[in-house]
């Protein structure tokens, strides 16, 4: 077999499998992942049953891929934004806007991580626990190398990442049911509250 072939052959593969995750994802815009039938998938991707079986294992691996889609390709924004210059304000500032953009780039994407969560697919719920996880080690991990963490403890840090990633999830949250006519004002409130925190971070060795 000739390399061109294997290359068609991959690429189609490729094709397959996220139109497969496409047509998933529109039909859970009206449904959630536990209720989700694998033939109804197939039907609007277009493929076979058994194609389906040449990519996921089930619907809650095809499921634990749309939670690495969309919350996978994050880490790499966020890491970009916790090591820019300027003060630890300007870049959880910033990370606001990068959160924003990108749910208002995937909102569909966003609703799937907001209703599945807390969701009836345990491998599901399980993969978005830890991706937030990852998360919260990266913002801990990035704070941690600042001067400001001199005496900090990495129980702490990682309680102030965690702190930090679940305001993004209540943000995330906030925005899918603002829309885009809203986004305005949850970016502005999600800053103030981003600043209570940082306030609070600053004193938090006050009295230990």
């Amino acid at each position: 077999m000739s390399h061109t072939s294997v290359g068609i052959r991959q690429t189609q593969k490729l094709r397959t499998r996220q139109a497969l995750l496409d047509a998933a994802l529109v039909l859970l815009e009206h449904q959630s992942l536990s209720s989700l039938g694998l033939r109804e998938v197939t039907r609007a991707a277009g493929v076979t049953p058994t194609a389906f079986y040449r990519h996921f294992e089930d619907t809650a691996a095809l499921g634990v891929a749309l939670v690495e889609e969309t919350l996978g390709s994050l880490h790499g924004l966020i890491a970009a934004v916790l090591v820019e210059t300027g003060d630890s304000e300007q870049r959880l500032d910033r990370s606001v806007e990068v959160i924003a953009r990108h749910v208002g780039a995937q909102p569909a994407h966003f609703r799937f991580i907001a209703r599945e969560q807390h969701g009836g697919v345990g491998p599901v719920r399980e993969a978005i626990a830890a991706q937030l996880r990852r998360f919260a080690e990266e913002v801990a991990c990035a704070l941690g190398q600042e001067p400001g963490a001199a005496g900090w403890s990495e129980e702490d840090l990682l309680m102030l990442g965690g702190l930090y990633v679940d305001h993004m999830v209540i943000t995330t949250s906030t925005l899918l049911e603002a829309g885009p006519e809203g986004e305005e004002e949850v970016v502005r409130v999600a800053r103030r509250r981003l600043r209570l925190v940082s306030i609070g971070r600053e004193h938090w060795l006050d009295e230990t």
